[in-house]
């Protein structure tokens, strides 16, 4: 089984996640855009019982489809280590620069590929499932 360790920019927060994903993806809505400073969000969704971590603070805010997202974030330098969308229950997601691990599986969804993605943002594996 495979162990990954994801943790925030100065160390304090961590989280050990074990096991396969459940999906790698990426997001291209403003909120994700917001959120790392980046054209998009590329994130590890796995089963929430795989996951620990302790000692964060949270903030949340509703998505587009109407669902309320729970960010845990370091309480220090703010990265965001992990979050979780409660129409999702039992799964929680992981932005893939947490785990600082070049040979990170490619993502096989895009969120808002067609509605909010940068023009000259290209994801280039196969296969990819898009929405919205």
């Amino acid at each position: 089984m495979v162990t990954r360790r994801a943790q925030c920019s100065c160390g304090q927060l961590s989280a050990t996640c074990s096991g396969e994903p459940v999906r790698v993806s990426v997001c291209h809505c403003l909120a994700c855009k917001r959120r790392t400073g980046s054209a998009f969000s590329f994130m590890r969704g796995l089963r929430r019982k795989m996951c620990r971590s302790r000692d964060e603070r949270r903030s949340s805010r509703v998505g587009d489809e109407g669902g309320r997202v729970i960010y845990s974030f370091c309480p220090d330098c703010g990265t965001t280590v992990h979050y979780r969308i409660d129409v999702q229950p039992g799964l929680i997601a992981i932005p893939v620069g947490a785990f600082a691990d070049p040979s990170f599986p490619p993502p096989f969804l895009s969120f808002y590929h067609d509605s909010r993605r940068c023009e000259w943002v290209e994801v280039r594996t196969e296969p990819l499932a898009t929405f919205g």
